[in-house]
């Protein structure tokens, strides 16, 4: 078989005219050779294999000329390939990284040889042989056996130009992540980083529980829902905005701590740290409030932050954030005060916070209500200037329906949100337990609804009737898992650490 010539830059996926198709159609023909000469192109194993970092790991001590007397078995995709005849060198990628593949017609025979000669950028390889470290230092596995696992019909990204455009990036994450190996990385990272989690939680005797994702009534955050329908019930269900409602349920009913680390939606806009769906790790624990869950969520991040990077320290864009505990605590009010120059509690009214956020020139919506307002001054002035981990304790009451006062002020709640890298990465409450209360805070909601507000969170009758049995003190925390991820992986975009983001069509 003859050796197509490595297509350009504009025959790659994407590209459009008859490059691309010329391409395509001479691997299809390889394929119909294969086939014919008895060699089955897509075979169902390759048996033994090992990574390539293993084989680094075992071979790292081998001198320049040495050669191991132990045959290897390397699978991986096939990216690049120097010389013909009776000497090629390849590379070959897997999971871990690169190994070079060197192939020698003394070595493989001619039928063998031919065959590796022929295999195209892309194809996915299965390869044996000694691992040899060459005269010039780079470790190599010396092929005698080579067989291909899986022929790839369309030509790859451009190894040295690389796939850079967000739109196939995101929209073909296959490319990306085949191409890229930094972005094979960011996951790895993301992979590590939701293990660490649940083993961190696991050993402080929390337990994992699954509460649903299609609700009757939505509850636990301030966001507006999908809806669906069910036809057999015939009746309207919502994607979940957040499980806290139901994570309580599991409190009263005697479970004291427990966890939920999943999917939530909300029906909001799209951004740089927003995604329709995203991954959430909520937390609730009986007995306790929510400055010793500040205590554990600073132990927990550092925790995560090691087993996924190896240091609680990570570069994130210009800084080095480190989630050493402790973290900084401010209170909300003096540093929003500090921050914009506006006492929140001094305008106490929407018309005055907003004529006030006006004059100091910063975006205030006439139709926001007055916690709306104070979440806006917080997000223009403060949020951006939070880049070492922080957190802003002690939230007025308006903002957090679900949250207990504080002892010496009836107006604030026992909340903290957490800040790294100028953005919110969790939230907590030292939550409500009074069913009186709860209710009261329903009804308030309730009609912040009546007056157009979608976000207001729905009245959930069985929620109280929950909380009239019992539910001890209980600190809760949700800790967002994509943003968390894309501070250990100095991600700009939340995109970067979603496998598949939501794309406009």
């Amino acid at each position: 078989m003859t050796q197509p010539p490595d297509p350009s830059a504009a025959d790659r996926p994407g590209a459009e005219g008859s490059g691309l198709e010329r391409l395509v159609a001479e691997r299809r023909a390889k394929v119909d050779t294969l086939r014919a000469d008895g060699v089955d192109p897509f075979p169902r194993a390759f048996p033994n294999r090992v990574g390539t970092a293993a084989v680094r790991a075992a071979y790292d001590d081998l001198a320049a000329g040495e050669e191991s007397a132990q045959t290897v078995r390397v699978a991986g995709r096939l990216t690049g390939r120097r010389g013909q005849g009776k000497l090629a060198f390849c590379d070959l990628e897997d999971r871990d990284g690169r190994i070079q593949l060197w192939a020698s017609l003394d070595r493989l025979g001619q039928v063998a040889m031919d065959l590796l000669l022929s295999l195209d950028l892309g194809d996915l390889v299965g390869v044996e042989g000694p691992v040899t470290r060459t005269k010039r230092g780079e470790l190599s596995i010396a092929v005698t056996a080579v067989e291909l696992l899986a022929k790839s019909l369309r030509p790859p990204p451009d190894k040295h130009a690389g796939l850079r455009d967000p739109e196939t990036r995101y929209r073909q994450r296959y490319l990306d992540l085949m191409s890229n190996a930094d972005v094979r990385s960011a996951f790895i990272v993301r992979a590590k980083t939701i293990a660490a989690v649940r083993a961190f939680l696991d050993a402080r005797g929390f337990i994992e529980v699954e509460t649903p994702c299609l609700q009757p009534i939505y509850g636990g955050a301030a966001a507006r829902p999908f809806v669906t329908h069910h036809n057999q019930l015939d009746r309207d269900l919502y994607l979940r905005i957040a499980p806290e409602l139901y994570l309580k349920r599991c409190i009263v009913g005697g479970l004291e701590k427990v966890y939920e680390l999943g999917k939530d939606f909300r029906n909001e806009g799209v951004s740089y740290k927003h995604n329709p769906e995203f991954t959430m790790v909520e937390t609730y624990e009986a007995y306790v409030d929510y400055r010793a869950v500040a205590e554990m969520l600073e132990q927990l991040v550092a925790h995560a932050a090691i087993a996924a990077t190896g240091s609680a320290r990570v570069d994130w864009r210009e800084h080095t954030i480190d989630f050493t505990p402790p973290w900084r605590r401010l209170d909300l009010r003096t540093a929003i005060r500090e921050a914009s120059g506006i006492d929140v509690r001094t305008h106490s009214d929407p018309d005055s916070l907003r004529a006030a956020m006006r004059a100091a020139g910063h975006d205030a919506p006439e139709s926001e209500s007055w916690a709306k307002l104070v979440d806006g001054l917080l997000t223009q002035t403060l949020e951006p200037t939070l880049i070492q981990p922080t957190f802003l304790l002690d939230y007025p009451l308006e903002l957090s329906p679900f949250a207990k006062r504080t002892p010496d002020d009836p107006d604030t709640v026992e909340r903290f949100e957490a800040f790294a890298g100028g953005m919110e990465i969790a939230n907590a409450f030292t939550e409500l337990n009074d069913p009186d209360d709860q209710a009261e805070r329903f009804a308030t909601q309730q009609a912040d609804r009546a007056a157009g507000d979608e976000e207001a969170q729905p009245m959930d009758e069985d929620f109280l009737v929950a909380l009239e049995h019992g539910m001890p003190p209980t600190g809760g925390l949700g800790l967002g898992i994509d943003r968390l991820v894309m501070l250990l992986t100095g991600a700009s975009s939340i995109r970067e650490v979603v496998l598949f983001p939501a794309m406009r069509t």
